[in-house]
């Protein structure tokens, strides 16, 4: 499984533009992906600033996301300013999510499947093992 939330800082003035985006994906996602759990965005308190609460079956399952048509067709590059994962691990029996983990990606994943890999691995703090 993988959980993780995306602090997303928008160029001032994109803000109406980048909430057009996140609708569309949001919708695509829903609609096209089955292992999606969860993919929902938040504003922040901060102007401009944004988050999205994205969580898979498994991270299979999120590379598929990642290098899907509908996440891939619109601009993000003109619209985000900075983009940082947290990767998170749901409490059991606090919440729902099965546990993140990692995964490595079959040997037949695409160049952009890889790419996304390297740029977006999963990392799991080493606290966590200690609770589960």
């Amino acid at each position: 499984m993988a959980t993780f939330i995306a602090h997303l800082k928008i160029f001032d003035g994109k803000e109406a533009e980048f909430e057009t985006v996140a609708r569309q994906i949001w919708e695509q996602t829903h609609r096209l992906e089955k292992d999606v759990l969860r993919y929902e965005y938040f504003r922040s308190q901060k102007p401009g600033h944004y988050y999205c609460l994205l969580s898979f079956k498994d991270y299979r399952s999120f590379m598929v996301h990642q290098t899907s048509d509908h996440h891939e067709a619109p601009d993000f590059g003109s619209l985000l300013e900075s983009n940082k994962l947290e990767w998170i691990d749901p409490v059991q029996g606090a919440n729902e999510l099965p546990p993140t983990e990692h995964q490595d990606l079959p040997d037949d994943a695409s160049e952009l499947a890889k790419r996304y890999s390297k740029d977006h691995g999963v990392v799991m703090q080493k606290w966590w093992s200690k609770l589960r």
